[in-house]
């Protein structure tokens, strides 16, 4: 997917500022206490960056934003709302009823009128999330797995040898090695379009020929991820919908979620799945918490550790950014073989950004993607929250 990139107690972060809440009313929001960790800074330190980004987005600075939350050691310091027309905005283009249409407004960027919003490709990192925990109940799989052997039931193209030495950890960190071409999501012929638009998105995968050494190179690969999704239902017997729900969505108090089906009925774990802004910033504290949840290890601390290690050291060793990838995590930022802030990263502006050393969690939901707005929000947790929190330490 496109990237820049039922019946448990729900989560509740106490709040320490006065919200107000832009156009929308909060009287569903979740409302159950988590453990309080010391402060790693004032509360009120980051009040005054908070106030000028929400102005600076009510402004219209940073494009179609939805959700504006900000997280530290389990505490909401602030959580905005803003309304969006997008009934009116997606009239002025196609407007045909289908979920892999990105301008019907009743498939995105809100799941038909709910609260439940697109997570875009930040659905690789949850499906990441469910390979550990598929790691951790069964023996016998590991990254060093070979993949190929797993999908005999496919018809796959034989002649290209190198295929067979793709291992999962290929997969993970975008090294598989297949041929594929992504990030114009405009021309048809882009392999996520055409693999979206196909009946077999892993038939289609699995053909692609190969055009470096699998582990060699990071190619952004959509379809590396619908594989993920397919191994943990063949490591795990269950569909990776259902294994979410027993295994991370219930733990975490996850009741409401959407997640989209391809055409055979497979799950879109490439950048299908909908959640709440707040469920979505579980997922966050379960990584701080080094893959506890209220004292319950729902995926290993070790598994944690390495999807948020920077494995590809520089995913464009062309540019000066050197931002790393891990286990379908992107490391924006790292040093000696760390993360100092590691993210979930959808089209359109989804991010979830996590802070170790500050105990901090930022969450950005939007959907700016016919239009480049004046700001990022990518950037708004390195360029604006994090010298804060640097200046007063």
């Amino acid at each position: 997917m496109r990237t820049f990139t039922n019946k448990i107690k729900p989560l509740l972060f106490s709040i320490l500022l006065i919200i107000v809440v832009i156009g929308c009313n909060t009287k569903n929001r979740d409302k159950e206490t988590i453990k309080k960790p010391q402060p790693v800074a004032s509360p009120n330190v980051l009040s005054t960056v908070i106030d000028s980004i929400n102005l600076e987005i009510n402004n219209g600075s940073y494009g179609l934003i939805d959700r504006f939350m900000v997280i530290q050691n389990e505490e909401l310091l602030a959580d905005f709302k803003y309304v969006q027309d997008y009934e009116t905005i997606a009239k002025k283009y196609d407007t045909t009823n289908h979920q892999y249409n990105y301008n019907h407004p009743n498939w995105h960027p809100y799941y038909r009128q709910t609260e439940l919003h697109t997570l875009q490709s930040v659905t690789k990192s949850v499906t990441s999330i469910l390979l550990g925990i598929a790691f951790d109940s069964k023996e016998g799989y590991n990254v060093n797995t070979k993949v190929m052997p797993m999908f005999t039931d496919y018809d796959i193209e034989a002649s290209d040898k190198r295929k067979k030495a793709i291992t999962i950890e290929d997969l993970l960190t975008m090294r598989s090695g297949l041929m594929w071409q992504e990030g114009d999501y405009t021309d048809l012929s882009d392999d996520c379009i055409a693999m979206e638009a196909s009946n077999e998105w892993i038939k289609y995968v699995l053909n692609k020929p190969t055009d470096t050494p699998p582990g060699t190179r990071f190619e952004y690969n959509s379809g590396a991820s619908v594989l993920l999704g397919k191994i943990v239902r063949i490591i795990t017997g269950k569909r990776i919908d259902k294994w979410a729900e027993e295994k991370l969505f219930e733990p975490l108090g996850i009741t409401d979620y959407y997640w989209k089906k391809t055409p055979n009925g497979e799950i879109d774990t490439e950048g299908g799945l909908y959640l709440k802004a707040e469920d979505l910033a579980k997922l966050g504290t379960l990584f701080l918490n080094k893959g506890k949840w209220q004292n319950q290890q729902i995926v290993s601390e070790s598994w944690v550790t390495a999807s948020i290690s920077p494995i590809v050291n520089d995913v464009n060793p062309d540019n000066d950014s050197k931002v790393g990838y891990g286990y379908q995590w992107w490391i924006p930022e790292h040093s000696n073989g760390k993360s100092n802030i590691f993210a979930g990263n959808g089209y359109g502006g989804q991010f979830l950004m996590v802070v170790p050393e500050y105990n901090l969690i930022v969450v950005f939901n939007g959907w700016n993607i016919n239009d480049t707005p004046e700001k990022s929000t990518w950037s708004v947790l390195q360029d604006r929250i994090i010298p804060v929190l640097k200046n007063n330490k």
